[in-house]
C-alpha cells in the first residue's frame, strides 16, 4: 500500500472553524512539509464520515447489505457482486489511505496528548470498521509506505485485542490537562468532555461485538467503559453536521439528488416488518410517493421499477443530513445485551431496550404519542415480544441502524436476526464478511495466500472472529 497525501482544496469547514483553520486546510498539496496536524486530523476525519455516509455503489453497499434499501437499474451489487465494481478495492483504498495514513501523519505532527488521544478514538473506530469488514488484515506492519509495501496481515481478534488496549491509552491521555483540538475538531469542536463519552462508548462496543468469542474479557472491559461515562442522551451522539453547498454536503445528497439517478427503492425486507407494526418512524425513513401512509417495498436484489415502490424518505435529501458515527440508541441496545449476558451495567434489559428505541424515534422526530403507542404494542414491548433476547433487541437494533448500514449488516449477523430475503436473482444468502481487494493476490499474495488460509477461505461466507452463530 502506497501512500498518497490527498489534501482536498476545499476541505469541510464546521461552522466554528476559524480563519486560521480554512488557511491551514487549503496549503500547499504539494508539499507535506506545510500541512498541519489540525489539517490532516480535520481531513481524515471528514473523509471517514463520508466514506461511511455515502451510497456510491463503487464504495459502499452497506445500505444494500442491511436490506434497508434495494436497486433498480442496477442489481449486482444487492445480489452481493463485489469484484465488478471492485467494492472491496475500493472500500480498502479510501480506509487506508485517506483516513489511516492521514491519521498517522497527524499524530506525528501533533504536540499534545490530548491531541493524540482524539486521533486515536478516530483510528481505533477506523480500524474496528475494517476488521468488521474483512475480518484479518494488514495492521502490525501496516502503514508503512514504501518501507513496507507488502504488509502481513494480523489476526482479527488479536486486533481487536489491541484496539482495547489503545483504546484505554487514549481514554488516560483524554484526562490530561493539555490542550486537544479546536477549530479542526469538526465533530465535538473541542469538548473534550464529549470526547470521553465517545472513547469510552467506543469502547463499550468493541467489547459487545467480541462478547460471543470473549465473553470474560468483554465483560470486563464493558464494565469499565460503563463506569466511566458513556454516551446518555442524544445530544451526546458522535454525527457531522454537513453543509449546503458541495464539496460539504451529506454524499447522500450527491449520490441521490445532485446525480440525478434514481438507483435505489425501499428493500421489502424493512417494509414489511416496519408495516407489520404500523411503525412511526416510517415517514420519516421512506417517502409518500405512492400516497399518504402506503409503503411498498421493492423484493431485495431484484429488477425494481423506480415509480412503483417506495422512495427514500426526503430527510435523507437534504444536503444538511448529519452523519453519524456512533449515537445513543446504539449505545442503549448493547446495554440491554448487557444485562442479558449478566454484566454490571446498571438497568434492566427491558429499560434499556425501550431506551433504544425511543432514543432513535426521538432522533429523527417521531412524534412522543406515537413512540408511547408503538412501545404499547404486545409485539414490540420486551416483556411480551415474541423470541430470544438475542432476536428481541437484535430486531429492534436493525431496525434503528436504518441510515447506518454498515452497523445493520453488524447487527444481522451478529444477532442473527431479523430474517433476511435472499437475493432474488443470484440466490445467494448474505455475506459474512467483503471479500479482499482483487490486487492483494497479485501485490501482496505471500501474506494474501496467509491470510487466506488463516480466515479459512477469501469467501463471502466465511466469518469474523465474533460472528459466532
Amino acid at each position: 500500500m502506497k501512500k498518497y497525501l490527498v489534501i482536498l482544496s476545499s476541505l469541510f469547514i464546521a461552522s466554528c472553524a476559524s480563519d486560521e483553520a480554512l488557511e491551514n486546510l487549503n496549503r500547499d498539496p504539494n508539499n507535506p512539509t506545510q500541512v498541519s496536524t489540525e489539517a490532516l486530523f480535520t481531513s481524515a476525519t471528514k473523509k471517514l464520515f463520508d466514506q461511511m455516509e455515502s451510497t456510491n455503489v463503487n464504495t459502499n453497499v452497506y445500505r444494500l447489505f442491511a436490506q434497508y434499501w434495494t436497486e433498480t437499474t442496477y442489481t449486482d451489487e444487492s445480489n452481493y457482486d463485489l469484484n465488478t465494481r471492485a467494492i472491496p478495492q475500493n472500500h480498502w483504498g479510501t480506509m487506508y489511505r485517506d483516513v489511516l495514513f492521514d491519521l498517522q501523519d497527524a499524530k506525528n505532527l501533533a504536540s499534545t496528548d490530548k491531541q493524540k488521544a482524539m486521533i486515536s478514538v478516530i483510528e481505533v473506530y477506523a480500524w474496528q470498521q475494517m476488521v468488521d469488514t474483512f475480518g484479518d488484515i494488514p495492521y502490525t506492519e501496516a502503514l508503512k509506505g514504501g518501507a513496507d509495501p507488502t504488509p502481513a496481515y494480523t489476526d482479527d481478534a488479536a486486533i481487536y485485542t489491541d484496539l482495547l488496549v489503545r483504546i484505554n491509552d487514549a481514554i488516560a491521555k483524554l484526562n490530561s490537562s493539555s490542550t486537544g483540538y479546536t477549530s479542526a475538531d469538526i465533530i465535538f469542536g473541542g469538548n473534550t468532555a464529549k470526547w470521553k463519552k465517545f472513547a469510552n462508548s467506543l469502547k463499550f462496543k468493541i467489547a459487545m461485538r467480541m462478547a460471543d468469542a470473549n465473553n470474560s474479557a468483554a465483560q470486563a472491559a464493558a464494565q469499565e467503559a460503563v463506569t466511566a461515562g458513556l454516551i446518555a442522551s442524544n445530544s451526546d451522539n458522535v454525527i457531522l453536521h454537513y453543509q449546503g453547498s458541495t464539496p460539504n454536503t451529506n454524499p447522500l445528497w450527491v449520490d441521490l439528488v445532485q446525480s440525478g439517478r434514481k438507483d435505489f427503492v425501499a428493500a421489502n425486507t424493512i417494509v414489511n416488518y416496519m408495516n407489520a407494526q404500523s411503525d412511526p418512524r416510517r415517514p420519516f425513513y421512506f417517502d409518500n410517493n405512492l400516497g399518504a401512509n402506503v409503503y411498498t417495498g421493492g423484493p431485495y436484489g431484484d429488477n425494481n421499477s423506480y415509480t412503483s415502490y417506495t422512495h427514500v424518505g426526503t430527510l435523507m435529501l437534504d444536503p444538511t443530513f448529519r452523519g453519524v458515527l456512533l449515537d445513543y440508541a446504539e449505545v442503549e441496545f448493547l446495554l440491554a445485551e448487557a444485562v442479558e449476558r449478566g454484566y454490571s451495567v446498571g438497568g434492566t434489559a427491558a429499560g434499556h431496550y425501550t431506551n433504544g428505541i425511543t432514543a432513535n424515534m426521538t432522533d429523527w422526530g417521531v412524534a412522543s404519542a406515537d413512540i408511547t403507542t408503538y412501545l404499547a404494542r404486545t409485539d414490540v414491548a420486551y416483556a411480551t415480544a415474541t423470541g430470544t433476547w438475542r432476536q428481541k433487541i437484535g430486531y429492534q437494533f436493525w431496525l434503528a441502524m436504518y441510515n447506518r448500514g454498515f452497523e445493520g449488516w453488524c447487527v444481522k449477523r451478529k444477532y442473527d436476526a431479523p430474517a433476511f430475503n435472499t437475493a432474488a436473482i443470484s440466490g445467494l444468502p448474505l455475506p459474512n464478511r467483503y471479500t479482499y481487494p482483487l490486487n492483494e493476490p497479485t501485490l501482496n499474495k505471500t501474506n494474501y495466500d496467509a491470510a487466506k488460509t488463516a480466515m479459512g477461505g477469501d469467501a463471502q461466507s466465511t466469518k469474523v472472529f465474533w460472528d459466532k452463530f
